[in-house]
């Protein structure tokens, strides 16, 4: 299974926060499973950290290395991701959240986030 993690459940993951809920970290750890982080989140871990906001403790480029030192793919955004932004509902007004969102739909890829709003997007989304 394809699993595109949403930023936060990235960052818990690797960190190993007690955040992330065991059914996350079940479908993390599934020898089965392909874990992907989208560069929509590399480019928000970036930009939260460089503006210090949302308490980002890291930046981008250690972000990189911590998610390949586990071992994630890292999904590219597509002109298709872009343009499949625009038939999305507006539960979310987030455009990072907007854009992992027609990614996993685009691919399709499962989702994992904790966010109630953006679960509400799809069924392959998984709210953990």
């Amino acid at each position: 299974m394809n699993l595109l993690l949403d930023t936060h459940i990235a960052l818990w993951a690797i960190a190993d926060s007690p955040r992330l809920s065991a059914q996350a970290r079940k479908l993390i750890d599934d020898p089965r499973a392909h874990i992907w982080v989208s560069a929509a989140s590399i480019w928000e871990i970036t930009i939260k950290h460089s503006l210090g906001k949302g308490g980002m403790p890291l930046s981008g480029e250690a972000a990189i290395r911590y998610f390949r030192q586990s071992g994630y793919q890292f999904l590219p955004i597509e002109v298709e991701h872009a343009a499949a932004v625009a038939q999305l509902p507006n539960h979310h007004q987030d455009p990072f959240d907007r854009l992992l969102v027609a990614q996993a739909l685009t691919e399709p890829m499962r989702l994992l986030t904790s966010d109630a709003a953006v679960a509400r997007y799809s069924e392959i989304i998984i709210r953990v």
